[in-house]
């Protein structure tokens, strides 16, 4: 397979999924070859790939929580590329749950919340440390797709609220270790308008909505947008949380 040479890499876990999506498209259409991985639907997969523009890009099967598959993803992007410039950490689970109806979050949630988010995350940060270290002129970057509920413990559950203040502790620690070779940062939306916010209750959404300084929630091209800013204009920040939230946390 031949290498890309000239051109920049971004890899993106969940990179089917609505801002997955936003965020493939960005960076493709200022000439990044993109590879997108996928957990379980291949068609939607497919269907982001056909619409990108001309470039170099790939799709793959790998759930971030499958160590062979990530191995495997691991030499198809050494083979094919050669290196890797930013990897987008977005990939991520979550069910509402009430806070208050601690028998309702099961076990079996908990350990899959924590597991995809933040073990997961750490799993390809990992494996993908070497090929990050091979980005031209110190440029490597690592995004995790974190969340407010990391910071203010308001979201779909306990367990989410947790896991994302887990990846946030881990981007500071891994900004410190890593540096000054990768440089890594969350980018934290609040609530995101899509087809997760239905499953919602509409006066919550509704109150998170009047609650909320800018007056809407975040569109996925505004999540998209500020992990592009940071790959290519806050090239002087790391192991920082950037929140996408209209000012939520104002509140």
């Amino acid at each position: 397979m031949e290498k890309s040479s000239s051109r920049k890499i971004v890899l993106v876990t969940g990179g089917a999924g609505e801002i997955g999506s936003a965020i493939c498209r960005k960076f493709a259409e200022n000439g990044f070859d993109v590879v997108i991985t996928y957990n379980s639907n291949s068609q939607k997969a497919e269907a982001l790939l056909s619409t990108l523009p001309e470039g170099n890009h790939t799709i793959f099967h790998a759930p971030n929580t499958d160590a062979e598959k990530v191995n495997a993803l691991k030499h198809l992007v050494a083979e094919k590329y050669g290196k890797l410039d930013v990897l987008v950490n977005n990939a991520g689970i979550t069910t509402p749950v009430p806070h208050d109806d601690l028998e309702a979050l099961s076990d079996e949630w908990i350990d899959k919340i924590m597991q995809t988010n933040f073990r997961g995350t750490f799993a390809m940060n990992r494996a993908f440390k070497d090929l990050l270290m091979k980005s031209e002129e110190n440029t490597a970057l690592i995004v995790n797709i974190s969340s407010i509920a990391g910071i203010y413990g308001i979201g779909s559950n306990v367990a989410y609220c947790a896991s994302k203040a887990a990846i946030d502790s881990m981007t500071r620690s891994l900004g410190r270790a890593l540096a000054p070779k990768i440089r890594v940062v969350s980018v934290s939306p609040g609530f995101v308008e899509g087809e997760y916010t239905k499953n919602f209750d509409p006066a919550f959404l509704q109150n998170q909505k009047e609650n909320t300084p800018l007056g809407r929630f975040a569109m996925n091209e505004d999540v998209a947008n500020a992990v592009f800013a940071v790959a290519t204009q806050l090239t002087f920040s790391t192991g920082n949380i950037i929140t996408v939230d209209g000012g939520r946390l104002l509140k």
